[in-house]
């Protein structure tokens, strides 16, 4: 498969460090190389999305891609605290999430944000919290779109088992309107079981963040999420 097809690669493993406090600065920092280094190792490629101050030192410092967790719709300009696109590249960023659950936007600001990053040669992971809302959001023509329902997100069930119908008709929906979207399952996943489930039912990789950001042994988390993946 081509890096225009699918510039972060698959199968993908996206791990979102939200703004846990033994996932900042430093700790942000060990958490990445152990991804990077194990992702590796397994085949697997592999993107850290940390907190924002955390973006420009990370990309610098680690080799593997670095996201954003959330872009704001606005141009550059008088735009206090916003988080834009054209900072995001110039951070050394390779792309970000859009329209997560925790930071959601409207159709038409996904739209913007989309075009935006796209013109600036980021890489957007579109998340989407329900089939309906996925089918949508296809129509933008995502490279990445997440599946996950905000109820899981955090929790002890992983969609890809608690609710496996919502991966296997958002896949179906996305195919359906943008055949190229490489589609993700995330939202409570949390061992190999569930990642192994989440790709049989078509998905092309997970977001992850509790599994890894609340374990008490971050390393060995990231390997127990990577033994699902198919070996390199």
């Amino acid at each position: 498969m081509s890096t225009d097809e699918a510039p972060l690669g698959t199968p993908l493993l996206v791990l979102n460090l939200k703004a846990y406090a033994n996932a900042l600065g430093p700790g942000a920092e060990r958490i990445g190389r152990i991804l990077e280094h194990q992702g590796a190792a397994a085949g697997v490629a592999v993107a850290l999305a940390p907190s924002a101050p955390d973006v420009g030192f990370l990309a610098d410092r680690l080799g593997l891609p670095i996201l954003a967790q959330h872009t704001d719709p606005e141009a550059s300009g008088a735009h206090t605290g916003a988080m834009i696109a054209e900072a995001i590249a110039a951070s050394g960023a390779r792309g970000s999430l859009v329209n997560h659950s925790e930071r959601p936007l409207e159709l038409a600001q996904v739209a913007i944000v989309l075009a935006r990053l796209l013109a600036v040669g980021m890489v957007p992971v579109v998340c989407a919290p329900t089939v309906a809302a996925a089918r949508r959001l296809a129509a933008l023509k995502p490279p990445y779109l997440a599946v996950e329902p905000p109820e899981l997100i955090g929790g002890d069930r992983s969609v890809s088992t608690a609710r496996p119908e919502v991966i296997e008709r958002a896949v179906a929906a996305v195919r359906q309107v943008s055949p190229k979207t490489h589609v993700l399952c995330g939202a409570g996943v949390h061992d190999r079981h569930d990642v192994r489930r989440a790709l049989e039912l078509g998905s092309e990789g997970i977001l992850v963040a509790s599994a890894v950001t609340r374990a008490k042994d971050p390393a060995k988390a990231i390997r127990e999420l990577l033994r699902g993946y198919p070996g390199p």
